[in-house]
Formats: C-alpha cells, sequence, structure tokens
C-alpha cells in the first residue's frame, strides 16, 4: 500500500467507528462543480470555490437527491481545486474546477454501483448546496435581493445573461443523476430543466456549435415544440391570407382603378401588426363609399289586420 492510499485511509477513517483496510472500501474522484455558465444560466465564481470545497467534506453521496438515509452510498473525504492550463470559460476565465475524493464501502449492495462507476454508466452527479449571493451578469445587481429587470438566457449586447453564484453558506449533499446542470462536471447541480425547457434548448441552439448533443428527453422537448411551432405558423399564415383578401376587397372599393397586384405585392414586405392597420384603415374609407353593414330600419312596417279591405 503507497503512501497516498495510506493518507487517503486515515481522511477515511476519521468517518468511521472502526479502521477500514484498502480491501473494504472503493475509492474514486467526482467533479463537484466549475466556473463554467451551466444550463441553468449559472455559474459559480472562482473566488467561492475554495470555501464551498471545504463545506463538502464530509457529505454524503446518494442517488437522486433522495433523503432516504438507506439510499446514503458514499461520503467525500477530501476536496480540491483543480485548473486546467490554457483552457478558459465561456466568459473569459480560467477554467477551475472543484474536485472531489469519494469512498464507498466494498459491499454486496454496493457492488453494481462500484461497477457502473467504472464501466462510466454512473458519472453524472450534482450538488445541493447553499449560496448567499446570485449576482447579474449584466447589471451586477444581486438577484436575491434587488429586482433586476434581466432574465437569465436571454441575450443583452450579444452576451447571454445568467446568474454569478457568490458566499457559499452550506452544503447539503452530492448525487447521481441522469442530467446534471453543469456540461463539464461529473458532480454537479442537479438540472430539472421544468421551467423555461423550450427556451433554454433553442438557446442552446443558439449558443453552441453544429455538433451540439441532446439527450433524448431534450430531443422529445424539441420535436413537440417545432410541432406547436408549425402549427402556429399555419394559422398565422392563414389569418394573414384572410387580411390580404379584405386588403384587397376595400382597395377596389376606393381605387377602382389601381393595379391590384401591384397594391397587393407591397403588403408582402408587411408585418402582421402593419397589415392589421392598414386592412383597418381601408375598411373605413370603403365604409364611407359604400356602407359595409347590412343597413335595417329602425322599425318594422306595420300591417293592417283587421280584413277592411274584405268588407263589402
Amino acid at each position: 500500500m503507497n503512501m497516498k492510499t495510506e493518507k487517503e485511509l486515515e481522511l477515511i477513517n476519521n468517518y468511521t467507528r472502526s479502521p477500514l483496510s484498502a480491501e473494504d472500501v472503493y475509492i474514486f474522484s467526482v467533479t463537484l462543480c466549475d466556473n463554467e455558465v451551466d444550463r441553468d444560466f449559472e455559474r459559480f465564481s472562482s473566488d467561492c470555490l475554495p470555501s464551498l470545497g471545504e463545506l463538502f467534506v464530509g457529505k454524503t453521496g446518494i442517488s437522486d437527491h433522495s433523503m432516504r438515509s438507506k439510499d446514503q452510498r458514499a461520503r467525500i473525504f477530501r476536496t480540491y481545486i483543480e485548473k486546467t492550463p490554457g483552457r478558459k470559460t465561456s466568459c473569459g476565465e480560467d477554467y477551475t474546477a472543484l474536485r472531489a475524493r469519494a469512498y464507498m464501502l466494498r459491499t454486496e449492495e454496493n457492488a453494481s454501483l462500484i461497477k457502473e462507476i467504472e464501466g462510466g454508466i454512473k458519472k453524472e452527479v450534482s450538488i445541493g448546496c447553499a449560496m448567499k449571493e446570485c449576482v447579474c451578469s449584466v447589471c451586477g445587481k444581486d438577484m436575491k435581493k434587488h429586482l433586476c429587470e434581466h432574465i437569465k438566457g436571454k441575450s443583452y449586447g450579444g452576451k447571454v445573461c445568467h446568474g454569478v453564484l457568490k458566499a457559499p453558506t452550506d452544503a447539503y449533499e452530492w448525487s447521481f443523476v441522469a442530467v446534471p446542470a453543469q456540461r463539464n462536471a461529473g458532480v454537479t447541480k442537479a438540472f430539472t430543466g421544468k421551467e423555461n425547457r423550450k427556451f433554454m434548448i433553442t438557446e442552446k441552439i443558439r449558443c453552441t456549435g453544429e455538433d451540439t448533443l441532446f439527450t433524448a428527453e431534450e430531443m422529445e422537448s424539441l420535436k413537440a415544440h417545432i410541432c406547436s411551432l408549425e402549427s402556429l405558423a399555419a394559422e398565422g399564415k392563414a389569418y394573414r391570407e384572410h387580411l390580404t383578401a379584405e386588403i384587397r376587397k376595400y382597395a377596389l372599393i376606393i381605387m377602382p382603378t389601381v393595379n391590384i397586384s401591384a397594391f397587393i405585392k407591397g403588403c408582402e414586405n408587411m408585418d402582421i401588426g402593419e397589415i392589421k392597420s392598414l386592412c383597418l384603415s381601408l375598411r373605413n374609407q370603403a365604409n364611407t363609399r359604400l356602407p359595409l353593414c347590412q343597413q335595417l330600419t329602425s322599425a318594422r312596417e306595420t300591417h293592417n289586420n283587421d280584413n277592411s279591405d274584405f268588407k263589402i
């Protein structure tokens, strides 16, 4: 047994009631989080990672953020900061990750999980933590304390707004999940995507290159979103054609000698609001020349039903 393993066992045994040997435990590394913008349009500040790492020492590892004690599988015994030379984040900072060493017992119950970790199946995880500040990347206001007009995920001046997480106050747990929030981390904040999922997927397309990968869930959501857009587009086209037909009718009433084809051609570059406005204007003008509504008498003619015409 090398010195590194001996040192790690020493740290592990700080959490045990009886000493464990190298044969008793399975030790592995995880990436808790980094300073890159994630799928929730948030990122941890580089300065907060060391203090966040201190909070995660001793925290338990579970599955899908289950709070049941029987789902506890592993525990972190050491954390450290790792920088990648020459690698920059989308914000231009040096890429920095908070990594951890964790252990679990080599039991029959954990055997399948250990095998899945070794085989790369169980890789993504998320963290549960509390952050004191979430600073807007556009205006610098703390989104938790002040009303900020900027929306995370929306572009302002060519830059996508995101929240910068600062000042960690607590760390709860870390959990194996299917889809983490942070793309580059092995252990990250959980990504549910229940809110604004369609917007997030379309923003992902805008912000990434042609080799972007999507999960099966994202693909299904994207397909449904496309079908919805196609349906709305068909309805919009039908409405536009209706307005154009009305414009043609009113234009012929007002200007019977106009080249109607050229007139309608000029409407093609108008947006729907402009077309609606033109249609209403032409309708009002046409109504002054030829009433478009049926004119009704205010009272019906009365009929004499006294049979006087038949009297002799």
